[in-house]
């Protein structure tokens, strides 16, 4: 087996274990070293990727992978993300650091592989531990040559070889059996359901990735034009696979007609006929109310085409106007196919929007003038990635405001994740004084 990639669970527990035995000697700035050579290495093979990764998943597209590539390599924090905290008083200090866990699983999705397996590897080392990632079954390829290129960067620089490492393929089995193994100490999930009750029964510290469901509410102050702007920009973007992307949209029945129209001028193929929704339906959901796999992922125009559906002109986004309960509004679709459900007040927008998000507490956004209505929804919704006024895209980084993750821990609690949360909290007391007051 290549330097990074082994074909047993054991045999890449122990690479990473002595890997990160030796890693554990370096000082912050080494660590530090080692990320930034590890984003020079992969900047230009941003593109690469990004094909690599839209060619073997079948879903998204290059553009918007590359994009999100780009953003976890540049936003992502590295040892910065390590606060430290001192108490002190008249018998002593007491100090407070992050130190490292040991040996990480990261189970990683198939709908963002390279960027959050960069992000969550960042992260990770700037803590100070080895990684073993268990990328999907879509995704083990570019996953592979990912992972060999960052072990290649971080033996160029320090020596030390197999800190990132992974398998030679991806099985359920496989990624269990890294779980629950005795030498592994954290386990971080950023996959599916199944991947994530595997995890949160393996008896390790857990870092998961829950569900999700984000709605995009449009109250009657909103400023119409930038809100459909903003809403098409993040539920057309890589085709609607990020978790964080609207899925859904509520909005005030007083200012439906109007905000409709400015969808129309941002690419969108609105859809109120009862007959083409039930084509929609039939092409989207399985007879068995399952998503239809083929079309996760792929572009509107393929989806309208699958369905049967004529459109004289390209279209970015979907959406059709639907009741509250819907599997359109219901259902993470991963596809550009949102609903749009009106309420005849902002009170009944935001008690669909809850409804809609289910209480998984991921992600949500409104669209509003009014600072009350603000407010009062970021309180009631008490979702890990909130956004005001912009698009979703906002809430993990693009735009410049904020750091860049790519697991939203919800099942777990820690929301947006970075390095400080893939560390142990340790605490160390020195007596007898050590204050300059």
């Amino acid at each position: 087996m290549e330097s990074s990639i082994y074909s047993s669970v054991t045999d890449a527990v122990a690479a990473a274990k002595g890997a990160y035995c030796r890693y554990m000697e370096l000082t912050l700035n080494e660590r530090q070293e080692i990320l930034e050579h590890i984003k020079q290495v992969l900047r230009p093979h941003i593109s690469k990727l990004a094909a690599m990764a839209a060619e073997e998943t079948g879903m998204g597209n290059v553009r918007d992978k590359a994009a999100k590539i780009e953003l976890a390599l540049e936003k992502t924090p590295g040892v910065e993300d390590l606060i430290t905290e001192v108490n002190t008083g008249d018998h002593g200090m007491t100090l407070y650091e992050l130190s490292s866990f040991g040996v990480v699983c990261a189970v990683q999705p198939c709908t963002n592989p390279c960027a959050t397996l960069i992000s969550n590897t960042i992260g990770i080392l700037a803590a100070g531990n080895s990684v073993i990632h268990c990328p999907h079954p879509r995704a083990v390829k570019v996953s592979q040559f990912l992972t060999r290129l960052i072990s290649d960067a971080v033996r160029d620089v320090c020596g030390i070889d197999n800190l990132v490492v992974t398998l030679h393929e991806s099985l359920m089995g496989y990624t269990a059996e890294v779980m629950s193994h005795p030498d592994v100490d954290l386990v971080v999930c950023t996959g599916g359901n199944n991947s994530l009750r595997q995890a949160m029964s393996c008896g390790k510290k857990v870092i998961g990735a829950g569900p999700a469901n984000p709605v995009a509410m449009v109250d009657s102050t909103a400023d119409l034009a930038k809100a459909a702007r903003d809403i098409v920009q993040g539920a057309a973007f890589d085709n609607n696979l990020m978790c964080t992307s609207e899925k859904s949209i509520v909005v005030v029945n007083d200012v439906a007609e109007p905000f409709i129209y400015e969808l129309l001028k941002n690419g969108v193929y609105y859809v109120k006929d009862a007959a083409e929704t039930e084509k929609l339906m039939k092409a989207a959901v399985t007879e068995d109310g399952l998503i239809n796999k083929k079309l996760e992922g792929k572009s509107a125009d393929e989806i309208l085409a699958y369905a049967g559906i004529k459109c004289s002109s390209s279209v970015k986004l979907i959406v059709a106007e639907t009741k509250r309960i819907h599997p359109f509004a219901t259902m993470e679709l991963l596809m550009p196919l949102v609903a749009l459900v009106k309420a005849e007040s902002f009170e009944e927008m935001l008690e669909t929007a809850l409804e809609l998000e289910q209480g998984y507490k991921h992600t949500a956004t409104i669209h509003s003038e009014s600072i009350e209505h603000l407010n009062r929804a970021a309180k009631k919704m008490q979702t890990s990635v909130f956004v005001k006024n912009g698009a979703s895209l906002l809430g993990i980084g693009f735009d410049k405001e904020g750091h860049t993750s790519f697991t939203i821990a919800t099942a777990t609690g820690e929301g947006t994740t970075s390095a400080r949360h893939f560390a142990r909290r340790r605490r160390c007391t020195l007596t007898s004084g050590f204050s300059i007051r």
